[in-house]
């Protein structure tokens, strides 16, 4: 099988050279050390407990999402053996709570597997963020956490930029490029167990019988592991497959959309190809053949192309829209769902 080749790295210390020379770009970038100053790093390098301890000082008893697999999943959140449902319970408790799980199971030979998901730190650890910031990125950018013990997530995708930052344990990403989405045989899009679309492909032992395909999307796979103080940014809509490596591992994420761009604030792709999904996917072959065209011109071509011969106060939705301009768009197309409903 295919050895994933590595991440390519960048040098942590110029956070206006890395917002120039990682953010605006297409491929990810480990950026090692960029946390490794923050207390909540130093506390996990003495110990997972003085760790929780740590984040105990923030907790604000609010519950958090969280999930468990029973221990003969060895961690790997899925789908159930007939795609019926999924292979582990949901649950909702303080963070505390959760940490003093993950401290006892790591004394346990196989555990069961839990985890606090894309928890907002400023509900659950409000402060947190003060004393532990990441000035690469405005205030605006939420930071989430993510705590548990061995898990892994299978190759799914987010269609926002994306920092992970590992705080405590190690984790290992391997990642596959957009363009790979026809070899990993992704599931349901509308029933996936964690939301975001996943392939049905296990990584580590893949049935080449069933997904032949699969072997030329390892080709194109970048892998790294990254340990306390270490980053990893993903651009949008990289598939990626995580896996925590120790029993006890905590990461600190940002996701954003593209910043700075008027209407995007709230902008999601993946509402767009639902859209088309439901109104363009069952048209007749000629009919789709008609709508990539008009897709292919009007989204993906140059915007010279699209819209120079038009007068720019008459552009529309084809020109720069400002903000209002954005919302009082997405209003007219709710109205307009909702008469079609």
């Amino acid at each position: 099988m295919a050895v994933p080749a590595p991440i390519r790295e960048f040098p942590a210390g110029e956070p206006a050279a890395i917002a120039r020379e990682v953010l605006t770009g297409a491929t990810p970038c480990v950026l090692r050390g960029l946390i490794g100053g923050w207390p909540a790093v130093r506390a996990a390098r003495t110990s997972a407990a003085a760790l929780m301890s740590y984040l105990g000082r923030f907790d604000s008893g609010q519950p958090v999402d969280a999930l468990m697999t029973p221990p003969q999943e060895r961690g790997r959140i899925f789908y159930n053996d007939t795609l019926s449902g999924f292979n582990f319970a949901r649950n909702r408790l303080p963070l505390a709570q959760l940490a003093e799980q993950v401290l006892r199971y790591a004394a346990f030979p196989q555990p069961p597997a839990v985890a606090a998901q894309s928890a907002p730190v400023s509900e659950c650890l409000p402060g947190f963020s003060a004393e532990n910031p990441l000035p690469l990125l405005p205030p605006s950018v939420v930071p989430r956490i993510w705590l548990g013990n061995a898990i892994t997530t299978p190759t799914h995708l987010d269609e926002w930029h994306n920092i992970g930052c590992v705080v405590c344990g190690r984790r290992r990403f391997t990642l596959f490029p957009p363009e790979q989405l026809v070899n990993l045989y992704i599931g349901p899009l509308d029933f996936a167990p964690t939301g975001a679309p996943m392939s049905l492909v296990r990584l580590h032992a893949p049935d080449f019988g069933r997904y032949p395909r699969f072997r030329t999307a390892l080709q194109a796979a970048v892998s790294a592991e990254l340990g306390p103080g270490d980053a990893l940014y993903i651009p949008p809509l990289w598939w990626h497959h995580v896996e925590s490596l120790e029993p006890v591992n905590v990461l600190v994420n940002y996701w954003w959309h593209a910043l700075g761009v008027a209407g995007l604030a709230q902008a999601s792709g993946f509402d767009a190809l639902l859209l088309a999904l439901l109104n363009v996917r069952r048209l007749p072959p000629a009919a789709r053949a008609s709508w990539r065209s008009l897709f292919e011109h009007f989204v993906f071509a140059p915007e010279a192309q699209v819209s120079a011969h038009i007068p720019a106060e008459r552009r529309g939705v084809l020109g720069e829209l400002s903000e209002p301009e954005a919302e009082r768009l997405r209003r007219e197309l709710a109205q307009r769902l909702g008469r079609s409903a």
